[in-house]
């Protein structure tokens, strides 16, 4: 028997079907990207919609660790809730059975014909949506195509003595060879970091009759183990409530398995009982034809239930990992810090992830409003205050420098033509919010200056400045405003030529202090610090126009 035959087809099958997965998990993002955003944005309402919006965004992906991975990084930007978390981990462990239903179908002899037909619209269409299909038709056709090369490399062992000797401790007949098998399959998926890799291979391993039913369970079983050890890796170096997310992963899929081990020969019966045909029966060429149908159910049924079992349980399971990781001594700064491998999560979720960040700044930002608008208008200078502005405007900073290392990898990778205009204009934002950050952190430089110098201008002068700055705020609110409700083109523009309404009204203040200054009502000092934060404020303007035409690609 060739063994380096064997080995070479059944790597070449696998780097296929790894292929496919992700060429799929690519074009499901595409044209799901407004479905995933509105999936996101509903994570945080309770649990039942946490576990939903797992089982969405896995469904879109086509991996559960793309998904835990996201969330744990949500989680240590501060922008979900260690609860809701658990929830999308939860749905991610239902949503990741979709493969194996893909997996079971039998048009493996079909693979090159959807190659075929997809190749030319995937490379050549003109429309989005025939270039996404024939991207999914290409997907699908290197996924059936790598398990049928995989399959025609595995017949061999059924027959060999040598192997099957071998295979007899993991038979899962025992519970020693039960454990066995479950600790191989743990270890397997660790190793590819790809529990429906492992999943082709069982169920190719079965198809072509080298396992048997109760082997393939166990082997699932200990897949379900393995694939934490990704979102185990992503949470190195992040905050705790993160560290907590990964552990509670963890927790959820290790005390699955003890509950399905001791139930083991009870819940091969169940899946026996509700699925018809015999699963382990061959036919004349030694294949089992039943039992792909047979493991998918089992996948399913594990994930469903032990789901079902832990969804009341969430607040337990919170408690649980609040215990287990206790919180870091030292005050932790809440940012996206995007871990793990950046080729782990395919463009659009990343891009999702960016828009997060985005608005996590955006959120800075309006604080730094806030801050700074107090700042100014105290009698006194406030220390406090002071120090806060400048670490937000440090905040901004290290944001801005991440979202942009983060992109430029990104965009490294195959990116479609419309993901390439969202992340230059995503960076292009938030260098934007980032200058308003330190314009914001100037004007509460040059009111410094004032305090030191026990000096003041004008209450003529004062009531412009603040006048002027609140008519900066309302138009970065209306900003705002029209990024929450995904405002269109049109209304964009609309919004762009409000601002010169705003520009007139600074154009009138400025007349007015030069007016004043003609007339000698305001010192020569005070006056050049009244134009240094008018101008402060005109810049901030002027970048949150910039902001817009970014946001609508204009």
């Amino acid at each position: 028997m060739n063994y380096f035959e064997i080995i070479y087809t059944a790597l070449g099958g696998l780097a296929l079907f790894f292929l496919g997965l992700k060429y799929l998990s690519e074009a499901l993002q595409s044209s799901g990207k407004e479905a995933i955003r509105g999936i996101l944005s509903s994570l945080t309402r309770n649990r039942v919609l946490a576990v939903l919006a797992g089982v969405g965004i896995t469904v879109f992906v086509q991996s559960s660790t793309i998904t835990t991975v996201m969330t744990v990084s949500i989680v240590n930007a501060g922008l979900m809730e260690l609860r809701q978390a658990i929830g999308v981990i939860l749905g991610a462990n239902i949503g990741t059975t979709v493969t194996g239903w893909v997996i079971s179908i039998k048009v493996g002899k079909y693979g090159l014909l959807l190659i075929g037909l997809g190749l030319y619209p995937m490379l050549s269409a003109q429309r989005a949506w025939l270039s996404t299909l024939g991207k999914s038709l290409v997907a699908l056709g290197l996924v059936f195509t790598g398990l049928e090369f995989m399959s025609g490399a595995f017949v061999p062992l059924r027959t060999d003595e040598a192997f099957i000797s071998y295979l007899h401790l993991f038979s899962a007949d025992s519970l020693p060879s039960l454990l066995a098998c479950i600790v191989l399959a743990c270890v397997l998926t660790m190793i590819v970091q790809s529990s429906s890799a492992m999943l082709g291979i069982t169920m190719t391993l079965a198809t072509t009759g080298v396992i048997d039913f109760n082997t393939a369970v166990a082997l699932i079983i200990g897949e379900n183990i393995g694939t934490t050890i990704t979102a185990q890796l992503a949470s190195i170096g992040a905050n705790t409530s993160a560290v907590r997310a990964a552990r509670a992963h963890a927790i959820f899929n290790v005390l699955g398995a003890i509950v399905f081990v001791v139930l083991f020969p009870w819940y091969v019966q169940f899946v026996d009982l509700i699925v018809g045909g015999e699963a382990d029966l061959q036919s004349a060429d030694g294949s089992r034809p039943n039992i792909a149908f047979h493991i998918a159910v089992a996948h399913t049924m594990f994930n469903l239930l032990n789901v079902l079992i832990w969804i009341p349980m969430i607040g337990f399971l919170t408690n649980l990992v609040v215990w287990l990781v206790p919180q870091k001594e030292e005050k932790e700064v809440h940012k996206l810090k995007y871990l793990g491998s950046r080729t782990i999560i395919a463009p659009e979720m990343s891009l999702q992830q960016a828009e997060l960040e985005m608005d996590n700044m955006v959120v800075i930002a309006r604080e730094m409003f806030d801050v700074t608008r107090t700042y100014i208008t105290g009698p006194t200078h406030d220390k406090k205050s002071f120090d806060r502005i400048n670490h937000l405007e440090d905040i901004t900073d290290n944001i801005e420098e991440e979202m942009i290392n983060f992109i430029t990898v990104l965009l490294t990778g195959s990116v479609t033509q419309e993901q390439s205009e969202r992340s230059y204009g995503l960076m292009r934002m938030a260098d934007e919010l980032e200058s308003i950050a330190d314009a914001l952190q100037s004007l509460s430089i040059y009111r410094s200056r004032l305090y030191k110098r026990n000096e003041d201008i004008s209450p003529e002068a004062w009531q412009d400045i603040l006048d002027f700055f609140d008519e900066v705020i309302t138009y970065f609110d209306q900003m705002v405003e029209a990024r929450k409700r995904n405002a269109n083109v049109g209304e964009i523009r609309l919004l762009i030529k409000a601002g010169r309404q705003v520009r007139r009204s600074a154009k009138d203040k400025r007349k007015r202090h030069l007016d004043r200054l003609r007339a000698g009502e305001c010192q020569a000092i005070t006056a050049q610090t009244f134009s240094d934060m008018f101008m402060s404020l005109q810049h901030i303007k002027n970048h949150t126009v910039n902001y817009l035409e970014a946001y609508a690609g204009i």
